[in-house]
């Protein structure tokens, strides 16, 4: 069961983080839908996304990052060229796909 909690768009970013923190789902806006997010840190809360939109295992999930600093926290940025189109386009629509740290469950890249 899920427990949903309408805020007004652009508010209420502290209970958003909470309920992050607390496992929780939360809807976000982007460019163009809605999506769902979880700590990426948290299986349980990745698994919960899953589940919620009937997703296959197979389909990785992305992770968003605030700066280009927080990245080492995720994941291993030692591309020369990555760094510079991150720091070229960011914030903005680019991703990237870089190697994992063990902090991640195989769960969001699909192994």
């Amino acid at each position: 069961m899920y427990i949903c909690i309408v805020a007004e768009t652009g508010k209420n970013i502290d209970l958003a983080a909470e309920l992050l923190l607390k496992g929780s789902l939360v809807a976000i806006p982007t460019e163009t839908v809605y999506g769902l997010a979880a700590n990426a840190l948290n299986e349980k809360a990745v698994l919960s996304i899953f589940e919620a939109k009937q997703r296959p295992f197979f389909d990785p999930l992305i992770i968003h990052v605030p700066t280009i600093e927080s990245i080492e926290k995720y994941a291993q940025l030692t591309d020369l060229r990555l760094q510079k189109l991150a720091k070229a386009f960011w914030p903005g629509p680019l991703t990237l796909l870089l190697p994992k740290k063990e902090s991640i469950p195989d769960l969001v890249t699909s192994g």
